[in-house]
């Protein structure tokens, strides 16, 4: 195995393009090095990206968007203040994710490139309208993070392509964003469903809404149909019951152990009425933005 350990992405960008076989890249390494052990994969590159400047830093820019460094353990997010407040549904989706050891490590990029239909952070980034700076050697582009896996294990990003930065919108005023998940077990165990919804209010009214899903397609799910459900309403009891119509009718899943497909299509619909209420009571300022639904 090569190991590499590159001073920029466009250094990590030209390895990557240059090796031959299975290249992976090293960030917070909870499923890289997980699936080595497991002999799961055994790549022939490892190129390891935490000694590229920026890739451990948050920041907040000037016009309120985010930008995170692509080795930003979830231990982190958690602890910022600051982006607990703006975005606690992209925050609370990767607290899920693993044990607290794992959350010292695990990274939002890494969830979203190891390509799990069930991963807890993708619904609550796609949500949020994220973005990735995508660096390879035709240099950087900016793609939604929905757009990057394309099914089980797999991603758009081409030869030599890997993330360089994540970025989140600016909040805005009277907006709120959840994420809910729903497992057998009480912690550490793999969504069955998963659901995040980001809205945004005049008064009472949702002006604007994005709601996606988790665990119950090949990728995760932009829902249009369960966002317009419930713009333009103060989220009633009818909008509420729209919403959950929309969410099961986008739902694809499989049967497997953890859940049967009829299941999973009702859990959508009673897990996205629970995450738009809460998302609604916090752009109302009802909730504590950190609180946890």
């Amino acid at each position: 195995m090569n190991y590499h350990s590159p001073a920029s992405f466009a250094e990590a960008s030209r390895i990557a393009a240059d090796a031959s076989g299975i290249t992976r890249f090293l960030a917070g390494g909870t499923d890289v090095l997980v699936q080595l052990r497991a002999d799961i994969v055994t790549p022939d590159t490892l190129i390891d990206i935490k000694k590229i400047p920026g890739t451990g830093e948050i920041t907040r820019n000037a016009d309120g968007s985010w930008t995170l460094g692509v080795a930003v353990p979830g231990a982190e997010l958690g602890e910022h203040t600051g982006l607990v407040a703006d975005w606690p549904g992209v925050v609370e989706a990767m607290n899920l994710v693993g044990s607290t050891q794992v959350q010292g490590r695990a990274t939002l990029t890494g969830n979203l490139c190891n390509g799990s239909p069930a991963a807890d952070s993708v619904p609550a980034m796609v949500a949020a309208s994220m973005t990735a700076t995508v660096t390879g050697p035709d240099g950087n582009r900016i793609v939604a993070v929905q757009y990057i896996p394309t099914g089980p294990g797999k991603t758009s990003l081409a030869k030599g392509e890997l993330v360089s930065a994540l970025h989140i919108p600016a909040r805005g005023e009277n907006a709120g964003d959840a994420y809910l998940r729903f497992i057998p077990r009480s912690e550490m165990d793999i969504a069955v469903v998963g659901c995040a919804v980001n809205l945004r209010l005049d008064g009472d009214t949702v002006v604007e809404a994005r709601v996606s899903l988790g665990a119950v397609a090949p990728t995760v799910l932009l829902v249009e149909d369960a966002a317009a459900a419930i713009i333009g309403s103060t989220l009633d009891d009818a909008a509420l019951d729209r919403l959950a119509s929309a969410a099961s009718a986008a739902c694809k899943p499989i049967n497997d152990k953890r859940g049967t497909i009829e299941f999973r299509t009702e859990v959508a619909g009673v897990l996205a009425k629970r995450v738009a209420r809460i998302a609604y009571a916090r752009a109302k300022g009802e909730i504590i933005k950190g609180h946890h639904g």
